[in-house]
């Protein structure tokens, strides 16, 4: 049986590998086949869906992998803020020396 295309977006979701959550859609396709007797209808595939979604969950919940992303992007955010209000206070002056300067001006 096929793996979801979906999957690689499901696992690095959750951070988890690639194999892992094979192991578990195939898990998650057992349990459904036990839960509904059937394979291969809408409520097949939702009870397999629903348990790879728990199974994930689980899986993510005994991982203790530190989030280091956010603090990367607030880190991020923080070095560039002094350069954003630089560049808005140069265009406020620009601005402002264009319309006392006597310059050319837009047409509204």
């Amino acid at each position: 049986m096929k793996t979801p295309k979906l999957l690689p977006w499901y696992a690095s979701k959750a951070g988890v590998s690639l194999e892992r959550a094979t192991v578990l859609w195939y898990k998650a396709v057992r349990e459904a086949t036990a839960a509904t007797g059937w394979v291969g209808n809408a409520e097949y595939w939702g009870e397999a869906m629903n348990t790879f979604q728990r199974l994930l969950e689980e899986e993510q919940a005994t991982m203790c992998a530190p989030r280091v992303m956010p603090l990367v992007r607030t880190q991020n955010r923080l070095w560039r803020l002094p350069l954003t209000a630089f560049e808005d206070v140069v265009s406020a002056m620009s601005a402002n020396w264009h319309q006392h300067s006597g310059g050319p001006r837009k047409a509204a």
